[in-house]
């Protein structure tokens, strides 16, 4: 059986074709995630601190997904002039997650995949391998900017993944250029 599988990975030596091929996996699946729910790409596109969970306007199906908390006013508030200490916190950014914006970064991502599905058995032909590399820069500008220019996004978990996966697939794949091109 494990015999049967090998036969499916990239026929080159060295983990990087193997990566592509694994990374690529993992896009399809969530291209198709973004085609379904707005959950996940809308944890990595919360500009509050909190980017545990999406912003409140983004209903979900997730099961581990917890409506907003809602805190009934307490009998002293109304004739309190300041408001209870735990009650002053800075607004919720409401995400700009669409369904439409979804099924953009969805069919994005579903293209990275293809072109890096085609760098992990294509390794060794040139503009192939840095069509892959080209993917990889693109992603890493994107988050980049979403980050620090546009402010859609902060850093944490969410984040930290495709930035990880970006800077370092573009980082292996410019040192091991050499050994799969030859030049």
């Amino acid at each position: 059986m494990a015999t049967d599988l090998a036969s499916y990975l990239p026929p080159f030596e060295g983990l990087l074709p193997k990566w592509l091929l694994l990374v690529s996996m993992i896009s399809i699946a969530n291209s198709i995630q973004a085609y379904t729910t707005l959950h996940y790409t809308a944890r990595v596109y919360n500009p509050n601190p909190d980017t545990s969970q999406p912003p409140s306007n983004i209903r979900s199906s997730s099961p581990s997904a917890k409506p907003p908390s809602a805190k009934p006013p307490s009998a002293d508030s109304s004739t309190s002039k300041t408001p209870p200490a735990d009650a002053i916190t800075a607004p919720e950014i409401p995400s700009q997650v669409t369904p439409l914006s979804a099924r953009k970064f969805g069919t994005w991502t579903f293209l990275t995949a293809i072109v890096r599905l085609y760098a992990a058995y294509h390794i060794t032909d040139k503009a192939v391998y840095e069509l892959g590399m080209w993917t990889y820069g693109i992603a890493w500008a994107h988050f980049m900017s979403e980050w620090w220019v546009f402010g859609t996004t902060r850093w944490g978990a969410p984040l930290a993944g495709p930035v990880f996966v970006s800077t370092g697939s573009l980082v292996w794949m410019w040192v091991q250029r050499e050994f799969y091109l030859g030049q």
